[in-house]
This record gives structure tokens, C-alpha cells and sequence, in this order.
């Protein structure tokens, strides 16, 4: 697909990865930035062109119901929609800093989000031309490691579902999409891991192969992990597990 003159609906688009693909997208498209801090939209507004901000907590599925209506109602036709948006929470169910309550937090954000907007946009997504549903996932989703229990399971389940859905709708204009991504340099992995991938390399490769519609687009040392998966899978999940 030429990513130009095109609808797009991103999540998590007000900072790390997400942001810089809304800043390079945004040249040349109208986006929709799906966010939950009113404070970044706002700036996000003020610095580019061609955004349309809409607030939203992915935790909420009343407020991805809500936010998916709106943007139905102000826009008739989306090309792409890049579910991005994801946390990860890396205490352990034995630590005494874990918090239950960041189990549902985690998978409604990482998962159960995704599959509300997605469902919830998919008028706006059937129509004549193209369109696009890209999934952004980790290379835990292959190959848990020890913390982040949760967040990996929650990124195995989008891989199924991203497939199971792909299946669903090969009769259709809609095309399912996943990016693997190794760990990148943003908020959400501050302060954890080394050679981390910088997301502006990362936003860039992302849209390269969203571009040229790779069904499953692995990025970084992901590829070394698919790898190790078909010839010695036992090496993988064990390099994985105190990643």
C-alpha cells in the first residue's frame, strides 16, 4: 500500500514508537491519535499537521466503545488502523511490589482493547480499496521470559489472534498484519535492557514493511530468535528467559 493520502487510526501515538510513526506518517496522511493524556494530544496538535486527537484509556473498554463511535461518526473510510498502545508491568507474581490489579490493566490494554477497537472500527475498515490492520507485537510473544509474565502472554494471545483474524477476513478488503519488534529505546523499557533499537529506527522500519504489507514483519534480533526457534528452540527459551 502507498502510505499516502490515507486514513490512519494509531494507538499510543503521543510517545516512543508510536510517536514516531505518527510524526513521519503524518506528512503525508491524515492520523488519528488515540491517546489517554489529554496533555500530549494537545502538544501533538500544536506540532503537526494532518492529526485528529481523540482521548481515550485502553484499560476502559466503555472508552474504547466510545472513541471507536466518535471516530466512526467523523470519518467514513479508514485505511489503516495501527493497534500500537501497550504496557508492561515486570514485577513478579512473588514480589512484594507486584499488584494484582495490574493484571487486568495489562491485558485489557495489550489484548482485549485491541480486539474491541478493532471489531468496533471494522465499518469504517470495509470498504471498496485496501485497508490495513497492523498488530504490533513483541518477540515475547514467541518466547516468554521470566518477569512480565503477563505481558508476554498477553502478546502471545494478539499473535494468535492476529492469525485467527487474518483467516476470518481473507475474502474480504482487509488485510492483518504483525510487526515483531525486539526491544526498542522508549518509556516503557527505560532503565531495562542494553542495544536497545532506537524508535525512530524502529518507527521507520515499521512503516517500511507496513508499506509493503508484510504478514509477519520481524524486526532486529528478532529474526536471530526466529531462527533459534526452528533449529534450537531450546537455546531460544533459554536465551529468552532472562532477557
Amino acid at each position: 500500500m502507498i502510505l499516502k493520502k490515507k486514513t490512519i487510526v494509531i494507538t499510543g501515538g503521543t510517545s516512543g514508537v508510536g510517536l514516531e510513526m505518527v510524526k513521519r506518517l503524518s506528512m503525508e496522511n491524515d492520523v488519528i491519535v488515540i491517546g489517554r493524556s489529554a496533555k500530549k494530544l494537545k502538544e501533538l496538535t500544536a506540532q503537526l499537521q494532518n492529526i485528529h486527537v481523540y482521548q481515550a484509556d485502553l484499560i476502559s473498554l466503555d472508552d474504547v466503545e466510545s472513541v471507536a463511535k466518535k471516530i466512526r461518526n467523523d470519518f467514513i473510510n479508514i485505511d489503516v488502523l495501527i493497534n500500537n498502545a501497550a504496557v508492561q508491568y515486570t514485577a513478579r507474581f512473588l514480589d512484594k511490589k507486584f499488584e494484582f490489579s495490574n493484571v487486568t490493566d495489562e491485558i485489557s490494554v495489550n489484548f482485549t482493547s485491541i480486539c474491541s477497537l478493532t471489531y468496533q472500527l471494522f465499518p469504517a475498515l470495509q470498504h471498496d480499496n485496501r485497508a490495513l490492520i497492523l498488530n504490533v507485537n513483541s518477540g515475547l510473544a514467541l518466547a516468554p521470559k521470566k518477569s512480565s509474565a503477563v505481558y508476554c502472554a498477553s502478546k502471545a494471545a494478539l499473535n494468535s489472534f492476529s492469525q485467527s483474524l487474518s483467516y476470518q477476513l481473507e475474502d474480504t478488503n482487509i488485510r492483518v498484519l504483525q510487526v515483531f519488534l525486539a526491544l526498542v529505546d522508549t518509556p516503557m523499557t527505560q532503565g531495562r535492557g542494553e542495544n536497545k533499537m532506537s524508535a525512530v529506527h524502529a518507527a521507520n522500519l515499521i512503516i517500511k514493511g507496513l508499506s509493503n504489507e508484510k504478514n509477519s514483519h520481524y524486526i532486529g534480533k528478532v529474526k536471530l530468535l526466529i531462527i533459534l526457534l526452528r533449529v534450537l528452540p531450546w537455546l531460544a527459551k533459554k536465551i529468552m528467559k532472562n532477557n
